[in-house]
């Protein structure tokens, strides 16, 4: 059985077309599929529009992530989404509400579980990991753009934050995106499609050489090796100048500014050594440095207080000759902030 949702839409009009299909047939089918939402009435509306054979191929009802809570945070409006796989496995969303009257931005997992091992995150605490596959990753964007609709709002951008390393799954990730930003499909603007990786080299040279048009986050906890080594542990096996090289080579090829998310910890990476470092290991690299007050329900890790903060943020503006701004991470009462999803009902 053909699924369109395992497909980028290439890949789709491809298979498509040795069943018989035309333009018209494979924009309505995605459609169906991707744009009005994943469910028997969105392929029966096709049924008529599209050859038999098409039709025939893909009639069999698609599977669904079941939703088995949703819980909005009164406090800031983020909202979290658990849903189960076909496996029992749990996988959590979050809608991400902008400052534009009623435009969500969503955060897509791409994996069950990290093996990343960050240690202030609780996902990679979970104890399954897989990858998804591309319909789960769309399914989440689909049954939360459902939500929204339904309360009169739109999705307008999507966020690969979620519980996984996106770049650990390329593939599928890529496909979805390419789903999400396809006129078609979600039709989401690419540049307001982010996908995030803790500084897996090989894999951003890659999506830089296949020149993706998404925009790049990478995440950085400390700009020192030996500090990156205890907060991030593939930083063990990857020199945090070689991920800032390949950001580099990504930013000058793609002329544009690459995000590094920096997660602030209380007494670990907020000193004036920590911001020196950051400037020597940034340079002139065209970045935006993007500060998340890390959020661990454990106790574990504290976010820093405001005088803390405010040290911190003069010895940037000393040291870096970047953007910096401050990142909100909303929805902590609910456990939806960045670092807490962790499949817990």
């Amino acid at each position: 059985m053909l699924d369109p949702r395992d497909l980028a839409p290439t890949d789709f009009e491809v298979h498509a077309r040795a069943l018989g299909a035309n333009d018209l047939a494979i924009r309505r089918l995605l459609s169906a599929v991707v744009g009005q939402g994943i469910h028997d009435r969105g392929i029966w509306g096709a049924r008529f529009q599209v050859p038999r054979r098409l039709f025939e191929a893909i009639r069999n009802p698609l599977p669904r992530l079941i939703l088995e809570r949703a819980e909005t945070s009164p406090i800031d409006g983020f909202s979290k989404l658990l849903f189960r796989t076909v496996d029992g496995l749990a996988v959590e969303t979050v809608l991400i509400p902008l400052h534009r009257p009623g435009a969500v931005s969503v955060c897509l997992s791409s994996q069950v579980g990290c093996a990343m091992g960050c240690a202030f995150c609780a996902t990679a605490r979970m104890p399954r990991r897989r990858n998804l596959e591309t319909w789960e990753i769309v399914d989440q964007l689909v049954q939360a753009r459902e939500r929204v609709r339904f309360e009169g709002r739109r999705v307008t951008g999507a966020v690969f934050m979620g519980m996984g390393e996106p770049f650990l799954n390329y593939d599928r990730v890529m496909a979805a995106a390419e789903l999400l930003r396809c006129s078609y499909g979600a039709a989401i603007g690419a540049p307001a499609i982010t996908i995030s990786t803790v500084g897996l080299v090989p894999e951003i040279d890659r999506f830089t050489r296949e020149r993706r048009p998404f925009r790049l986050s990478i995440s950085l906890g400390a700009a020192t090796d030996a500090k990156r080594a205890e907060l991030v542990p593939i930083a063990a096996r990857t020199p945090v100048a070689e991920v800032m090289a390949a950001a580099r080579r990504h930013a000058l090829d793609r002329r544009t500014r690459v995000m590094l998310a920096y997660v602030c910890i209380s007494g670990r990476n907020v000193g004036e050594d920590d911001a020196r470092a950051l400037g020597d290991l940034i340079g002139d690299t065209p970045v935006r440095l993007d500060l998340i007050d890390v959020t661990d329900p454990t106790g574990r890790f504290r976010p820093p207080g405001d005088d803390e903060r405010k040290t911190f943020r003069d010895a940037l503006s000393r040291y870096v000759g970047q953007p910096v701004v401050r990142r909100y991470s909303g929805g902590k009462d609910i456990q939806a902030a960045c670092g807490t999803l962790a499949g817990l009902a």
